[in-house]
C-alpha cells in the first residue's frame, strides 16, 4: 500500500490516474497534480464516476523545484510519476532527489529552446541519485518504455544475440480533424521537423528531417506490413529509445526507429514549416515576443479532446534480427490497441493510453520492489518479465511472431 503523486494532467496524466485507481492494493493514495486544477478536478471525477474512488487534487507549477519541493513534503508520496511536459523533468527529478521520493516518468528531458532529444541531461543526475541511494526510472511510456522492454526481454530469452533492431510506430486511428498531434503539440511537432538519426555499424547516420523532399527517399521510408491494421507507409526517425538501447543492448549493429504518417499530415508540417509556424525562437508581433510553435500549438486540439471520436487503431512493435543456438533467428514483439476501447474504458484515445498504462507498471514495479536498483536507470535496465506480465493484465497484451512469420523491413 503506496502513496503515489502524479504530476501532468493531460491525456497521458489521466490515463495514469485511472490505472492506478484500478490498483488499489498497491495505490493505497492517489494525488494528481497540475498548473492548471481544472483538468485534476475533471480527472478526479471521472475515476470517481467509472471506478468509485476519490482521489485527491493539487495545483503546482512543474517548472519551480521549490514548488514541487513543497508539494512532495505535504502530500508525503512513495513515488513521483511525472507526465508533465518534457521540458520539466529536470525540476521534478530535481524535487524528488531533494526529497529522497522516487521517480518515474516516460520522456526525456527537451531544452525549451531547442529541438534536442536525449537523456545527457537526465543521465547527468545519476551521481545525485546514487548519492541519495533514492533511483529515478526514465522513459516507462510505450516508446521509449515498452519497446525497450521488448528488447530486454528479447535478449533474455529469444536470442544469444541480437544484432539488428528497428522499433515501428502505427497509428492507423482516425479522429477526424484535418491535423491534430496525439500529444503535446510542441513536443509532436519539434521530434518530427528535426533531422534524423539511427545507428549502422558503429556509426552514428544522420538523415534529413521527413518534412523535407528528401524524406521519401526510398532509404528513408517504406511500406511496413502491421498486423492486423495492415500495409503502412513509415518513415525513418531519432527517437531517445535509440540512445539507451545502444547503451544497454549489447552487440548491436543497427538500430533504428519507424513511424508511420498520412500524407495530409506531412503536407500540413510543410505548410506550417514553410510560413515560420515551427520555429521555437521568439518573434515581435504587436509589441510583444512570441514563440510561433507556442502560437501554433495554442490553435491546435487539445489530444486528450481527440478521444470521443477516435476510431481505429495502434500497432507499436519491435522486430529484432540476430542468433540462436548458432541459427539466424528474427522476432517481432508488439502489441495492438483500439481507440474506441481505450475510451470506453478510461476515457481516453489510445496514444494517451499506451503511454498511460506502462508508467503505471513501472511505479508498480517500484513500489512492489521488482525494480529496486539505485541511481537514474532506463527501464531496459531491470527485470523485463514481471512488467510484460502485467501489460498483459492491466490492457497492453503483446504478441510475438518469429522467423517466417515476421514482417520484412529493408
Amino acid at each position: 500500500m503506496a502513496k503515489v503523486l502524479i504530476i501532468g494532467a493531460g491525456g497521458v496524466g489521466s490515463v495514469v490516474a485511472h490505472k492506478c485507481a484500478q490498483v488499489p492494493e498497491v495505490f493505497s493514495e492517489i494525488c494528481l497534480a497540475n498548473k492548471t486544477i481544472k483538468k485534476c478536478f475533471e480527472i478526479a471525477t471521472s475515476i470517481e464516476t467509472r471506478i468509485g474512488r476519490t482521489i485527491k487534487v493539487a495545483e503546482v507549477d512543474a517548472m519551480r523545484v521549490d514548488e514541487v519541493v513543497r508539494l512532495i513534503k505535504k502530500y508525503e508520496p512513495d513515488i513521483v510519476i511525472n507526465v508533465a511536459l518534457p521540458g520539466q523533468d529536470l525540476t521534478i527529478m530535481a524535487a524528488c532527489s531533494e526529497t529522497g521520493v522516487f521517480y518515474l516518468d516516460t520522456a526525456n528531458y527537451e531544452p525549451p529552446n531547442r529541438a534536442e532529444f536525449c537523456y545527457k541531461w537526465q543521465w547527468g543526475m545519476n551521481p545525485l541519485f546514487k548519492y541519495k541511494s533514492n533511483m529515478a526510472v526514465l522513459g516507462c511510456g510505450f516508446d521509449p518504455g515498452v519497446t525497450n522492454i521488448f528488447c530486454a526481454y528479447a535478449q533474455e530469452h529469444l536470442f544469444d544475440k541480437i544484432l539488428k533492431i528497428d522499433i515501428v510506430d502505427c497509428n492507423a486511428g482516425d479522429h477526424g480533424y484535418p491535423f491534430a498531434t496525439n500529444f503535446d503539440p510542441e513536443t509532436n511537432i519539434r521530434e518530427v521537423i528535426q533531422p534524423g538519426k539511427y545507428f549502422c555499424k558503429g556509426k552514428w547516420v544522420m538523415i534529413p528531417p521527413i518534412v523535407n523532399g528528401e524524406g521519401n527517399r526510398k532509404s528513408f521510408c517504406q511500406t511496413f506490413d502491421f498486423p492486423v491494421v495492415g500495409p503502412k507507409k513509415m518513415y525513418l526517425l531519432w527517437h531517445e529509445e535509440i540512445q539507451s538501447i545502444m547503451e544497454n543492448i549489447h552487440g548491436l549493429e543497427q538500430v533504428r526507429f519507424w513511424m508511420t504518417f498520412g500524407d495530409e499530415y506531412l503536407t500540413h508540417l510543410r505548410v506550417f514549416q514553410n510560413v515560420g509556424l515551427t520555429k521555437i525562437k521568439p518573434v515581435e508581433f504587436e509589441g510583444r515576443e512570441i514563440i510561433p510553435l507556442k502560437f501554433l500549438s495554442a490553435l491546435l486540439p487539445d489530444p486528450a479532446s481527440l478521444a470521443k471520436n477516435y476510431t481505429g487503431k495502434t500497432c507499436i512493435g519491435v522486430r529484432l534480427e540476430g542468433e540462436k543456438d548458432g541459427q539466424p533467428k528474427n522476432a517481432f514483439i508488439f502489441n495492438v490497441c483500439d481507440h474506441e476501447q481505450c475510451f470506453e474504458e478510461v476515457g481516453s484515445q489510445a496514444i494517451s493510453y499506451t503511454t498511460g498504462v506502462p508508467a503505471m507498471i513501472g511505479a508498480k514495479m517500484v513500489l512492489t520492489g521488482e525494480w529496486g536498483e539505485i541511481g537514474v536507470r532506463n527501464v531496459e535496465e531491470f527485470n523485463p518479465d514481471p512488467f510484460m506480465e502485467d501489460l498483459n493484465k492491466y490492457g497492453l497484451p503483446w504478441t510475438i511472431y518469429l522467423d517466417k512469420d515476421v514482417p520484412k523491413i529493408e
